[in-house]
């Protein structure tokens, strides 16, 4: 199936992948050397066993051996036997270690014991799932049941925007901020100078003292509407 290929055809161009020719309908070849038909892939076996009739003829058994365990210095056994003692320098301690020799065993991986106790009976694994109930699939019994969820939803939201509807606050009006207002007592003046208690105004925009008295009077009780420090700015409606 390939091409026609001009010039001489060596052998070592079968092993050059790059010189390898597509072929229809199949893969690429990568020019690896494969063994002959002798050949066994796998891993050989060492273990010469001598199948059914030693198995039937005896059992294999192993035979115990003796666990030497590994033992090390309890330093901290050490350490509280030296203080009860009545040593406590570094010197006493070392003289006390190098007479004195107390051994713990080394946990070799194995789990520590814990103190919690199973049940006998108690079973190891994963619970079996529970069967699909299809009598209800087939009642649209799930249907039914999220639809009376819906409803139940659907009437909580209904009676709790009521509840905001009726204990909703008053909205503050200018009159009746006006009725609740207080004015303030007048403060005490501020110290002067004796010199300067009997000098007068330069400047007075009022053609009379009772138009000065009235226009303050009704600025005083127009402010507390108004936002600002004094009183000046714009209505405040909350």
């Amino acid at each position: 199936m390939e091409n026609q290929r001009f010039g001489v055809v060596r052998d070592s161009m079968n092993n050059n992948q790059l010189l390898q020719k597509a072929e229809l309908g199949k893969t690429k070849r990568r020019c690896y050397s494969l063994p002959g038909a002798d050949f066994t892939y796998g891993q050989n076996s060492f273990l010469r066993e001598g199948g059914v009739a030693e198995a039937i003829g005896h059992w294999r058994t192993v035979e115990a051996r003796a666990h030497q365990r590994k033992l090390e210095s309890n330093f901290v056994a050490l350490n509280r036997e030296a203080v009860k003692s009545g040593l406590v320098t570094a010197a006493e301690h070392q003289a006390f270690r190098n007479t004195h020799t107390i051994w713990r065993p080394i946990n070799e991986g194995r789990l520590k014991p814990r103190g919690q106790r199973l049940p006998q009976d108690m079973t190891y694994g994963i619970c079996t799932r529970p069967s699909t109930p299809i009598y209800d699939l087939i009642e649209h019994k799930y249907q039914q049941l999220w639809l009376e969820q819906q409803q139940q939803a659907s009437e909580a939201l209904r009676i709790k925007s009521k509840e905001k509807i009726q204990l909703r606050k008053v909205q503050d009006t200018r009159t009746t901020q006006l009725r609740r207002y207080q004015p303030p007592a007048d403060p005490a003046p501020l110290w002067k100078l004796s010199r300067f208690e009997k000098v007068g105004r330069h400047l007075d925009t009022f053609p009379s003292e009772k138009a000065r008295q009235r226009a303050f009077s009704a600025h005083q009780s127009d402010a507390i509407a108004r936002q600002g420090l004094h009183g000046q700015g714009i209505y405040n409606i909350s």
